[in-house]
């Protein structure tokens, strides 16, 4: 079983749609880790290719506050103008999609699913003091996390903790990660709506378990033409610029 993890999406449907070419006839099922929408100018689209693919999906922090499910007192004001647009732009049938999404973690394929720390859907984990609960207290070997726009992550085996930086090259398009039965991990496949790991390339993962691999993948996509749409959407500036850096 090959499954594509996706995650942080947030409304762009230019690098959703190279993720899916990239990925075209290497994964037999899919999952995503939240963060649907937001910040970009394609909510309904990434929300309808989701549902049309029976991508098996979690919802992060954006999708709650979009839906309601959240406040937005917490927000930067950048955020939440693009929430606030969100909002306005979702079709009924997808805001009620987006609205029953269940919170991590969530069991399948024998992987775990969170957007951000195992015990808090909305924290962050950047550090190893962070992830090391996670490793621990998951019920599967293998989870994967997203939130933080940050592709690598985290091991652990005989009290050890090891941060992986793995990620590819930018003349490369995947680095494999190969999965050692008796360690336990935390992985992040990156973000692919808005990437803040320095590499302006849709980020995303492939697991392969029954070969003990995970491959971390990078896709490049038509950033001019998302900040396009965004522009005329009115969407704020910072959030059109950082696409190019990746930051």
């Amino acid at each position: 079983m090959r499954i594509l993890i996706l995650s942080d999406l947030h409304s762009n449907g230019t690098a959703l749609d190279a993720v899916l070419e990239a990925a075209k006839d290497q994964w037999d099922s899919s999952v995503c880790l939240g963060d649907v929408v937001g910040y970009g100018p394609d909510p309904n689209y990434v929300t309808a290719r989701l549902r049309e693919l029976g991508t098996k999906t979690i919802r992060g922090n954006h999708d709650k506050a979009v839906t309601g499910l959240m406040a937005t007192e917490d927000f930067n004001p950048v955020a939440k103008a693009a929430v606030d647009w969100t909002r306005s732009e979702l079709k009924a049938e997808h805001m009620a999609w987006l609205s029953a999404l269940p919170k991590g973690p969530l069991e399948t394929d024998e992987v775990v699913l969170v957007h951000g720390a195992l015990q808090d859907e909305d924290e962050y984990v950047f550090t190893p003091e962070q992830a090391l609960d996670g490793l621990l207290d998951s019920s599967a070997p293998v989870t994967f996390f997203g939130h933080t726009h940050h592709q690598g992550g985290f091991s652990y085996r005989d009290s050890q903790l090891e941060v992986l930086q793995i990620r590819p090259r930018a003349a490369e398009s995947y680095a494999a990660l190969r999965v050692e039965p008796a360690r336990r991990y935390l992985l992040n496949p990156g973000s692919i709506g808005q990437p803040r790991d320095g590499d302006p390339r849709a980020a995303f993962a492939i697991a392969d378990l029954e070969h003990n691999a995970v491959q971390f993948w990078r896709a490049p996509y038509d950033i001019p033409a998302v900040q396009k749409r965004m522009r005329s959407a009115h969407l704020p500036e910072p959030l059109i610029q950082r696409l190019v850096v990746g930051r």
